[in-house]
């Protein structure tokens, strides 16, 4: 039996790993190369902790101040695009606090489930991704977010993760004894994991290339063939596919591709920006997250330190804007005012674009207009920590058994 995942970022490749390992034929088609997207950029967290959407009633409110000023974290570019204006209704509609309350478990869930599939994947051979669990830590320099900590600490204790900790100055300066800290207090989540993204994408590419699955790149689809129910036949612009089942995991192209199946799944590309060093003066024990700048700092696969962050909406084809990478570094200087990290040339930094749903969760599940298509998308800024976990799920969908978790909360067709 044949099974067509279109998409190559993370969520398709897992789903390749899982649908080879149950005796698919698997074929994956990639826009790209494979080698551009979201994942290779990311923080590389892999998060028990990040249970809040995207979608909630405080971005709505700072979105609006933040949105002129050209270095903030959330940036929403204005232009007449009526894809994005009904997106933006959807995600003020759904930033509401009883669908932040709701989207917790199933969050949750998904990403423990994930962390336990990545933790499996340690033990194939040569299989290395610079896996390390020492936790994540969030620091605050106001009271506003000290208090917005100790509401996400009570949170988290509720949701049983019980390893989660407030922590004050003292002990911040212990935990990062080599600079300076510039914040008041801290949580750290000890559930939390990260690993080294680059490899983890190469060591996939790898696994799957050994096992017979088919990676073929620049393979746009342009149009799908259905008949009585089901899908028929792929096409791109160079070749055609007839397989028994397809994975739609195309990521923040998700929208327009959705489209020729008859879905509506309202996803926005939200651009990210991240600068890696090798062997810099900057030295963190923790993975951390400045919570007033929204900058995430990783240190990496034993001599690499990355900073990420912004979350800025717009489309596909406007130009890389360099003061947002300046904003992150800013933001850096702020909490660690002896680190003075230099805003690299254009060529040095990374840029993509994550599939940001108008709720701020998936959509994993069946569809049921097409009866061989399964969804995987519109994971937003969680794609590389949930990507185990989602590829487990479709391995389940697509072979028709019980799912490791309820999917009803990231149904294909929550959108009408």
């Amino acid at each position: 039996m044949k099974v067509t995942i279109v998409g190559g970022g993370i969520i398709g490749l897992s789903s390749a790993f899982y649908l080879q390992k149950s005796g698919w034929d698997v074929t994956v088609l990639d826009k790209g190369d494979f080698t551009d997207s979201c994942g290779y950029g990311s923080a590389g967290y892999i998060c028990p902790s990040h249970f809040v959407p995207l979608a909630t009633p405080g971005i709505v409110k700072k979105g609006f101040n933040w949105m002129w000023n050209s270095k903030s974290p959330f940036y929403v570019q204005p232009r007449l695009d009526w894809n994005l204006i009904s997106w933006g209704l959807k995600f003020i509609k759904s930033a509401k606090k009883e669908n932040v309350e709701a989207a917790a478990i199933p969050l949750r869930d998904i990403d423990i489930l994930s962390k336990a599939e990545y933790e499996s994947w340690l033990k194939i051979p040569g299989f290395d991704f610079a896996y390390q669990q020492k936790g994540l830590l969030e620091i605050y320099q106001t009271e506003e977010y000290a208090e917005h900590a100790k509401h996400m600490y009570e949170k988290a204790l509720s949701l049983g993760l019980n390893e989660t900790r407030l922590i004050g100055k003292e002990e911040l300066k212990t935990l990062e004894p080599q600079t300076n800290v510039n914040a008041i207090g801290g949580l750290l989540y000890n559930c939390d994991a990260h690993c080294y993204p680059n490899k983890l994408m190469g060591s996939l590419i790898a696994y799957l290339k050994e096992n017979g699955v088919k990676l073929i790149p620049h393979q746009e689809v342009i149009q799908f063939e259905k008949r009585n129910g089901a899908v028929t036949k792929i096409m791109t612009e160079t070749n055609e596919y007839q397989p028994d089942e397809i994975v739609l995991a195309t990521g923040s192209w998700g929208t327009a591709t959705a489209k020729l199946l008859d879905l509506n799944t309202p996803i926005i590309p939200g651009r990210g920006y991240s600068v890696t060093y090798e062997d810099s003066p900057y030295k963190f024990n923790y993975p951390t997250v400045l919570m007033e700048g929204r900058v995430a700092i990783t240190p990496m696969d034993g001599n690499k330190i990355r900073f990420g962050g912004t979350m800025e909406i717009t489309s596909h084809k406007t130009p890389i804007r360099m003061n947002r990478v300046q904003g992150i570094l800013d933001a850096v200087k702020r909490f660690y005012p002896e680190y003075d990290v230099p805003l690299p040339p254009k060529e040095k930094v990374w840029y993509g674009y994550r599939p940001c749903s108008a709720d701020g969760l998936p959509f994993i599940g069946r569809s049921s207009k097409q009866s061989n298509v399964t969804v995987a998308t519109g994971h937003s800024m969680l794609g590389l920590s949930l990507g185990a976990g989602t590829g487990k799920l479709v391995d389940e969908l697509v072979n028709k058994n019980a799912t490791s978790m309820d999917l009803k909360p990231f149904s294909v067709e929550r959108f009408r």
